[in-house]
């Protein structure tokens, strides 16, 4: 994408009602304004927020916010320019229970309270594979830590993924740490019983993967 392409987007974002953008500092200092309000002053309805984590394009959090107009969704993202698209679809269908939030997974709990989020959707994230980079690993310890923080008492995660090394890394840690495996599946397309929201919802790449033979892989969890 060029840059000239990219400006448009980001330009175009901030004309949208449902992407939030703060600062670092609006997030980290005083109370972020929506922290412990996405109900009330973001959806206004008290219906269970669900995030997706590096929603990229945004087109599972849209695809899920069609599937279940009873809930609310969030795709969080860094990068604006790529979930500019989410944003534009969910605006042009006048969508009111899907938004997009532009920030850092790191700082997933200074955006939200505790208890706040019902349920997470981990898709296609990067695996890290390189040992230095486990920290940056979206399913590692302290990661699960924040999500713990944010999530209500039975609120669930789940992650689908075409890394088998993302699968068996993020199985290996839950079973060791005592977590809570609802269901694990290695290869959704290929063996019956995934729920209708993991194959019944594809993003750009995931059609890629398919397309290239790559099994899609999918584990619900919830954290001790």
């Amino acid at each position: 994408m060029g840059s000239k392409n990219k400006l448009k987007r980001f330009k175009e974002n901030e004309t949208f009602s449902n992407v939030i953008q703060p600062t670092r500092e609006e997030l980290t200092g005083a109370q972020f304004q929506y922290k412990g309000k996405w109900n009330t002053k973001f959806f206004k309805n008290d219906q269970p927020i669900v995030l997706e984590l590096g929603c990229g394009k945004g087109e599972y959090s849209v695809g899920l916010a069609q599937a279940f107009p009873e809930k609310n969704f969030i795709g969080i993202d860094i990068k604006g320019a790529r979930f500019w698209r989410g944003a534009k679809t969910a605006v042009e269908e006048e969508m009111d229970n899907v938004g997009f939030l532009r920030t850092q997974i790191e700082l997933i709990d200074y955006a939200f309270a505790e208890n706040e989020v019902s349920e997470i959707w981990i898709t296609f994230p990067d695996p890290q594979i390189k040992y230095k980079r486990t920290k940056h690993r979206l399913t590692n310890t302290e990661f699960l830590q924040k999500y713990k923080k944010i999530l209500k008492q039975d609120g669930v995660v789940n992650l689908k993924t075409d890394s088998e090394f993302m699968h068996g890394y993020t199985l290996g840690l839950l079973h060791g740490e005592g977590h809570e495996v609802l269901y694990a599946n290695h290869h959704v397309y290929k063996n019956e019983g995934a729920p209708k929201e993991v194959t019944g919802i594809q993003t750009f790449y995931e059609k890629q993967y398919l397309e290239k033979g790559k099994p899609i892989t999918y584990i619900k969890f919830r954290i001790k």
